[in-house]
């Protein structure tokens, strides 16, 4: 069992039945009563950022999530489907999980999850996809001077920002984590 003087930034509990990382840990000592740990806490579900406080030696229920690589298979409703490469199970993640991830997705693409049990919190794309581009913004012959940018949609789906040079069926580096174009491949 772990006490609230053993939680660290990191840590991954089980409060109330809810997933939590733990985002920052202070040991807090008051001139008139006791001390206590404040920390804040981020729900790996809704992504919220709450504060909450423990008794010193107050235990707490360390959970530990277990990291599984999934490729990406396709778009099934409002969920997306996977395959597990481990035990090549399907596994459905909503995409309230992914968030703006799914701009990224297309079939192939390996991710790492984090699991509890059987629940998904967490999806993580590479730093750096190869995506097509389908489509680019015209522009005017007086503005194609050969600076700026202009407006692309990827395969994916994504619309992005890329250099004037791009053209559609270039296919190009992209950021996923600050979704940028790095370069023409």
């Amino acid at each position: 069992m772990t006490t609230s003087n053993q939680i660290t930034p990191g840590m991954t509990l089980n409060i109330d039945g809810k997933i939590y990382r733990v985002e920052s840990s202070v040991k807090v000592t008051v001139a008139k009563g006791p001390p206590f740990v404040k920390t804040k806490l981020r729900n790996l579900i809704t992504e919220e950022l709450i504060e909450k406080s423990f008794k010193p030696d107050q235990i707490v229920q360390e959970v530990s999530l277990v990291e599984r690589a999934l490729e990406f298979l396709y778009p099934e409703g409002k969920e997306y489907l996977f395959l597990d490469v481990g035990n090549l199970e399907q596994v459905q993640v909503p995409s309230s999980i992914l968030g703006n991830k799914i701009h990224f997705l297309k079939e192939g693409i390996q991710v790492k999850a984090m699991f509890y049990g059987d629940t998904i919190f967490a999806v993580e794309l590479p730093q750096f996809l190869e995506i097509m581009v389908v489509k680019t913004e015209e522009l005017p012959v007086e503005d194609a001077s050969g600076e700026g940018n202009k407006s692309a949609v990827l395969e994916t789906g994504a619309k992005m920002s890329v250099p004037l040079f791009i053209e559609s069926g270039d296919v190009i580096k992209v950021d996923t984590h600050a979704h940028e174009y790095i370069q023409r491949v």
